[in-house]
């Protein structure tokens, strides 16, 4: 079974059609860059690219990276245009894709469900956090499988800051950090988290993910296990079509 899948990041908005057996993508992504300013209409457009990009015309599974309610309305908005709040998200999209169903979820949300199921979180029981580091850094909590959504963990207050302003992926790059210093910033973030929710696992996933080996052994003095995300970047437009699956 193939469900479209769409993951809309700050910096990118890149989809597939998902084989929904195997968690994997079916074809090869395609990608746009994200609009700035990212306003509700500009974003719909790259979505429409993405989507028209394959000529699909079955359901579409989204993400958003902010809190989304009732798989349909945007709540925040900290790395898109302020505009997106309180827009009704899956009206939009479904309008602008031409009645096509469409599932908007947390981006995430998303990809914690999909590293759940086909990845790094599989058979895990207890408390699994997947912590997504990126334009921001998005969260995902489970317990015992079940997802508490829009967790938010990226805006937690880190030394005076948000966690995300010191310890994303683009606080590394903006300033100009190594490795090694970024590595101690994520550390000092997970063991805020861990003494917050003490969790058996950590899944790092985002773009970053595919370079774990040059990070992840520098993190120290944190007792949960930390591995990175088994789908990496694509973790979101698996769990994105996952969403639209269930919500048919």
């Amino acid at each position: 079974m193939q469900i479209f899948g769409v993951d809309i990041g700050g910096s990118g908005i890149k989809g597939a059609p998902v084989d929904l057996d195997r968690g994997d993508l079916a074809q090869e992504r395609h990608k746009v860059l994200t609009p700035h300013p990212a306003t509700p209409d500009a974003v719909a457009d790259g979505v429409k690219q993405v989507v028209d990009h394959f000529g699909w015309t079955g359901p579409v599974g989204l993400t958003f990276p902010g809190v989304v309610t009732g798989g349909a309305t945007v709540r925040t908005a900290a790395n898109v245009d302020p505009g997106w709040i309180d827009t009704d998200a899956r009206a939009l999209f479904g309008d602008r894709l031409g009645g096509l169903p469409v599932t908007v979820v947390n981006d995430a949300d998303a990809a914690g469900v999909a590293e759940m199921e086909f990845g790094a979180g599989r058979g895990r029981r207890g408390t699994v956090i997947l912590l997504t580091f990126g334009t921001g850094i998005g969260s995902a909590v489970f317990v015992d499988g079940v997802l508490l959504p829009n967790t938010e963990l990226g805006h937690l207050e880190l030394k005076g800051h948000e966690a995300e302003k010191r310890a994303s992926s683009k606080a590394k790059e903006d300033h100009d950090l190594s490795w090694e210093r970024w590595a101690r910033r994520v550390q000092r973030y997970l063991q805020h988290v861990e003494m917050l929710f003490s969790p058996e696992l950590f899944v790092i996933g985002g773009g970053v993910s595919r370079k774990a080996d040059k990070f992840l052994h520098l993190i120290e003095d944190v007792k949960a296990e930390i591995v990175p995300a088994r789908l990496e970047n694509n973790a979101g437009i698996v769990g994105a079509a996952m969403r639209a699956a269930q919500s048919g």
